[in-house]
């Protein structure tokens, strides 16, 4: 029995040395040893969620550019070169009779044209200049047809006009995009603060590992030689023996944890297995305190969720006007003014041009539709007093959020400092414990809480040291503010879409 107890012994601490990370470093990885600060501003500049944020802007930022563009002149050439036709048509004779011919017809065009959009009313004003040639196969003649010059405009009489509406919800979309961009980094600043101290955590679980598992060995050892010699009863023995035992499996699930650890850290900030990690801690954190109603202000400055609120009230407005020109009288107006010639010379094709004048209205009037017209009406109100609820909700709701960010914040300065205390206080007590241990003064039971409770100490200073550096984020994500240094936080968006 105690030598199936000693190859146990044997076998869990050769596991734990395999496992140790020096042995991955002599296999040719580059060792980092990074602190917060550092794994932040790699995540920040490297990390897929950046590069995806980036990306989603560059988007954006096309989509605005794409807008504008609406408003901006364009000039087209357009041409069909050569479009051949061969049919069977009506032919009228000059005694006027009529029958059907054959005939092979090869028409060309070419168009140069100018368009504008206009935002006051909806419409388009456009220009263009046309030359077309037509070709007569069976006859071997052909003609030239010319539009020196042509002017016109086209507007909807409906009374919705969709550039208005676009003017006042695009330039609210680039600008929700900007701030998403800020927010979006600090979400990623975020995970990079869970990351880290998940890995960080796993350090300390496994300085603590190895720790117990040195300690239990050396008690267990001086357990050994007590009960050899008759000063303690065998239960505290075997005690000594479970410990020592239990330390050398909490020693591999440590070095395993570790390792998961590191390899979800690597993978956020886009390394690979080359790279090992090594975390340095430190205890060294900003001292401020935000005043709640600065913070609010802040956030209802910068905040990318009241832009978006606003925006979709008012593409709510834009749904109801939209669905009431839509349910009655729709006209569109159509007119354009030119000249126009024609001849079988090319040079003479712009000689004596005729005026050409064309005026169309169309109209659209349901005289029965079963109410379908009125129903999308009362639909687009309905939901948008639904957005009107749900964003006035969603105002409170970001208003206590606010707050409550504030207040965890400034808290958690006392809960750190209390962390820290009792960190120091624990690791204090097992000191004296172990020595009185040692001594004989107290038994294992003591020393079994004394290990436990700088464990739990150790462990929470690292929770508190975790959970400060979240809310400190959070607030920097919900206010977009740095209150440390006293600015808001942006980013260079021009260089973003080189």
């Amino acid at each position: 029995m105690q030598k199936y107890k000693l190859a146990v012994i044997g076998l869990i601490i050769f596991m734990s040395l395999s496992n140790l990370p020096l042995a991955k470093g002599q296999n040719g990885q580059r060792i980092m040893n990074l602190n917060l600060e550092e794994v932040i501003e790699i995540a920040r500049d490297q990390s897929p969620q950046s590069i995806l944020a980036q990306h989603r802007f560059r988007a954006s930022y096309w989509q605005n550019r794409s807008y504008r563009a609406e408003f901006l002149p364009s000039l087209n050439l357009s041409g069909t070169l050569p479009n051949f036709r061969r049919d069977i048509e009506p032919y009228t004779d000059p005694d006027g009779s009529q029958r059907f011919i054959e005939r092979n017809v090869v028409n060309s065009l070419a168009r140069l044209s100018l368009n504008q959009n206009i935002g006051l009313t909806g419409g388009q004003i456009f220009m263009y200049s046309e030359l077309e040639r037509i070709d007569n196969l069976d006859q071997g003649e052909f003609s030239y047809r010319t539009i020196p010059a042509t002017i016109g405009f086209n507007q909807s009489l409906s009374g919705y006009n969709a550039y208005r509406w676009q003017r006042r919800i695009e330039p609210l979309r680039f600008e929700e995009a900007k701030r998403t961009y800020v927010s979006a980094i600090e979400n990623v600043s975020l995970r990079a603060v869970n990351l880290f101290f998940d890995l960080a955590l796993a350090q300390v679980n496994l300085e603590i590992a190895q720790l117990n598992y040195s300690n239990t060995d050396t008690l267990y050892r001086i357990a050994q030689g007590r009960y050899n010699i008759g000063t303690i009863p065998e239960n505290q023995l075997l005690q000594m023996e479970l410990s020592y035992l239990n330390a050398g499996t909490a020693l591999n699930e440590a070095t395993l944890d570790l390792e998961v650890r590191k390899f979800r850290l690597r993978s956020f900030l886009g390394y690979n297995e080359t790279v090992d990690i090594e975390l340095e801690i430190e205890p060294e954190v900003p001292v401020f305190r935000p005043d709640m109603d600065r913070a609010l202000q802040e956030a209802l400055n910068n905040n990318p969720e009241v832009l978006q609120y606003e925006r979709q009230l008012i593409e709510a407005e834009r749904d109801v006007a939209r669905a009431r020109a839509e349910m009655g009288f729709n006209a569109d107006l159509f007119a354009s003014y030119g000249l126009s010639a024609s001849d079988p010379a090319l040079a003479h094709a712009y000689r004596d041009p005729q005026v050409a004048q064309r005026l169309q209205v169309g109209l659209n009037i349901p005289l029965v539709d079963w109410g379908l017209g009125r129903g999308r009406h009362r639909m687009a109100q309905s939901s948008q007093e639904v957005i009107r609820t749900q964003i006035d909700q969603a105002w409170i709701d970001f208003e206590q959020n606010v707050y409550l960010e504030v207040m965890q914040f400034t808290m958690q300065y006392d809960q750190l400092e209390i962390a820290m205390k009792a960190d120091e206080i624990a690791r204090q007590r097992f000191d004296v414990t172990r020595e009185r241990f040692l001594i004989g003064r107290i038994d294992v039971r003591d020393l079994n809480d004394a290990i436990r409770e700088q464990d739990i100490a150790r462990r929470g200073y690292i929770s508190a040291l975790r959970t400060f550096w979240q809310y400190y984020y959070n607030l920097r994500r919900l206010t977009l503010y740095d209150f440390e240094e006293d600015h808001p936080l942006t980013e260079d968006f021009d260089e973003l879409i080189l």
